[in-house]
């Protein structure tokens, strides 16, 4: 690499940092401002609908070619697990509509398996109990 090469390089770092910096600086002031309320459900709403997805849920016409319920059984599990504990926190009008949410998935799960688990066994019924 020639010194010129090398210059221009750095130049262009020296100058795309203090922006990146600006952009980073915003980002976390925006992260700041929205309630752990609102971060927690919003990451159970996306732990919710890549489950529904893999649980071949999808509104899509090739819903049952996304189906994948070993993914399904991680994600209903992580989602239970977050939601678990998360209630206290979040309170139960929040809490609420995620247990709904979350029971939904599992009994989807129940019904897409072709070999049923023992009661208790299901995704995420380590945390939640069993779902009939």
């Amino acid at each position: 690499m020639s010194t010129e090469d090398s210059n221009s390089r750095n130049s262009y770092s020296e100058n795309a940092a203090p922006a990146a910096d600006a952009g980073v600086s915003q980002q976390i002031r925006d992260i700041a401002e929205v309630p752990a309320v609102e971060v927690i459900t919003t990451g159970a709403v996306h732990l919710m609908s890549a489950a529904a997805v893999k649980v071949g849920l999808a509104d899509d016409p090739n819903a049952e070619d996304l189906k994948d319920l070993d993914e399904a059984r991680k994600l209903i599990t992580a989602l239970a697990g977050l939601v678990s504990a998360a209630a206290p926190e979040i309170g139960s009008q929040h809490a609420g509509p995620l247990r709904d949410g979350l029971r939904s998935l599992q009994l989807a799960f129940r019904e897409a398996s072709l070999i049923p688990d023992a009661p208790g066994k299901g995704p995420g019924e380590k945390f939640t109990g069993p779902v009939n």
